[in-house]
């Protein structure tokens, strides 16, 4: 193995391993810290995906540093960690905190901070977060409601999270290739800055950026960054670069769309869902918790829908009914109400065989896989920018594991064109 990857969520993962191969390198996802004596030979990379993105800062902490460990352990030559594109945390954290860590471990004293992926309209220009044209402030993710991003300036964003100095590569030096970042890259470090921040808005300039990243113990950003880091190893011999899967088949078996997101783009999706009459099912965050909603008496009703098309079940509401759902039940319950009746139906599903899942969410699709038993993923073909489909390694299902932001309005009607 030549890189070892930390994900602070589930989908993350997923668009990391998926950018990852389409890089060329022979990439497995896994689901937990990988154990000693774990089956990973043959891949170059492993891309752990924990569910730490909003858990207490001590435990991702934790999870992160065994992870690094187990991944060390297993020969990785470089440690990547890897956060959401539009760089969700709080002032308390995780994502400084986790970098610290990881910088402390590894015996490093810099690293950068990049989570830009233009490919979905994520941009940094002078250490400031663009979604599409809007800074990140303006976005929808302002409404978050677990990590609601109120500033836009990724420099004071994660000074906020580090004692350490934070500072900027920006766009001026980026644009003059490689080797210039890398001088930058000095450059920091000898003026003490820990951290920079890196502008990026084209592939071209993460292309650049990853080139200069040949050396660093530690990388952490969005999946975009990933483009440049596989040709360093090609260019030095390590690997040789495997095509990408455009297809991807999938067993006889029904088809379902679970939805936890309330991201406006999966709000759309659900909305576009809807329109071309996919049978659909709302789950209810407040009828949940008093009982209005009977599990068992739902899941009889999914099976009794047409079994030509997918069915759909969703939780997704408007930030306005997310914000009364979490003043009754409060954010972490109504949250956690939510996943865990999704994963049950998702399970129930299964055991009724259904042998293709689409979950949106991050915290949806931790709560899905998890309840399924699923322990590693097979990266099948791109969909849309930074959602594959994937097989669940020694079973019969494939899932689409989507980052709530991710995806065009059309993505649940699509995806499964790509499957055979």
């Amino acid at each position: 193995m030549l890189l070892g990857c930390i994900a602070d969520d589930l989908t993350g993962a997923t668009d990391l391993a998926l950018m990852l191969t389409r890089a060329g390198m022979r990439t497995v996802q896994v689901m937990d810290v990988p154990g000693p004596g774990s089956a990973l030979d043959g891949f170059d990379a492993v891309v752990v995906a924990l569910k730490t993105r909003t858990s207490p800062v001590a435990e991702a902490v934790d999870l992160s540093l065994k992870s690094c460990d187990a991944l060390l352990a297993l020969g990785a030559k470089q440690i990547f960690f890897k956060y959401c594109s539009t760089f969700d945390s709080t002032d308390q954290g995780n994502i400084g905190p986790v970098a610290d860590a990881l910088m402390a471990r590894l015996k490093t004293d810099f690293t950068i901070a990049c989570p830009a992926f233009p490919a979905n309209k994520r941009t940094i220009y002078l250490g400031h977060l663009f979604v599409g044209d809007m800074l990140l402030a303006d976005s929808p993710m302002k409404d978050h409601p677990l990590t609601p991003m109120r500033d836009s300036n990724l420099v004071s964003v994660l000074q906020r999270q580090t004692k350490h100095k934070v500072g900027l590569v920006p766009f001026t030096t980026v644009t003059k290739g490689a080797d210039t970042i890398a001088e930058a890259f000095h450059s920091a470090r000898a003026r003490g800055d820990r951290y920079v921040v890196v502008d990026a808005l084209t592939d071209m300039n993460l292309y650049d950026i990853g080139t200069a990243l040949a050396d660093m113990k530690l990388i952490t950003g969005g999946s975009g960054i990933a483009l440049g880091l596989p040709s360093n190893f090609v260019r030095r011999g390590q690997m040789t670069a495997t095509p990408a899967p455009t297809t991807m088949s999938a067993a006889n078996g029904r088809a379902a769309i679970i939805a936890g997101s309330c991201s406006e783009a999966t709000r759309g999706q659900v909305a576009a869902a809807i329109a071309a009459d996919i049978p659909a099912f709302q789950i209810d965050p407040l009828a949940l918790v008093s009982g209005g909603i009977d599990i068992d008496g739902l899941v009889a009703q999914i099976l009794a829908a047409p079994s030509a098309r997918p069915v759909l079940v969703y939780s997704s509401a408007d930030p306005a009914d997310v914000r009364a759902a979490q003043s009754e039940l409060g954010r972490d319950r109504a949250g956690h109400f939510v996943e865990q009746a999704l994963a049950a139906i998702a399970k129930r599903l299964v055991a009724a065989g259904f042998t293709r899942l689409i979950v949106a969410g991050g915290e949806t699709s931790g709560a899905v896989v998890q309840g399924l038993g699923i322990a590693s993923l097979e990266i099948g073909p791109e969909i849309d920018p930074g959602v594959p489909w994937t097989r669940a390694v020694g079973r019969d299902l494939v899932l689409a594991l989507k980052s709530g932001n991710f995806g065009g309005r059309d993505f649940f009607l699509k995806a499964w064109n790509k499957l055979s």
